[in-house]
């Protein structure tokens, strides 16, 4: 069953149909397992962090502290087309999740932080 509305354990379940993929991915895999690692209970402590940040983004919840562009910024250098790659990914969760409405809602939020992502780390990236 899909969740009709953007709530915490929708957030929950996203998080694990996503991140499942990613860890297998050919070009985020790797990327993604170096900065994390590859066992479950770092994946675990991830997956709670991102949740906890988009719990904020979306139910106003203020349990996220941290920087993602910063960890972004912070990581080796790799191809802009990873972020098409990642909305892919994110929005292929997103449709086994989520109905229609509120995936519509999240996808455009996560297109507007790539891009803004993007614009940062590879139009103004400062040496």
């Amino acid at each position: 069953m899909k969740f009709e509305t953007i709530n915490h354990d929708g957030i929950r379940k996203l998080m694990d149909v996503f991140y499942a993929k990613v860890r297998v991915d050919k070009d985020l895999g790797p990327i993604f397992n170096e900065k994390i690692g590859t066992d479950d209970e770092s994946w675990k402590k991830h997956k709670e962090k991102i949740a906890s940040f988009w719990a904020g983004m979306f139910l106003g919840d203020p349990s996220y502290s941290g920087s993602p562009l910063r960890a972004h910024h912070e990581l080796p250098p790799f191809p802009r087309e990873f972020f098409d790659v990642w909305l892919n990914l994110f929005d292929e969760s997103l449709q086994e999740v989520f109905e229609d409405e509120p995936r519509s809602i999240i996808i455009e939020r996560a297109r507007m932080i790539a891009q803004r992502f993007q614009m940062i780390i590879y139009d103004h990236r400062f040496a």
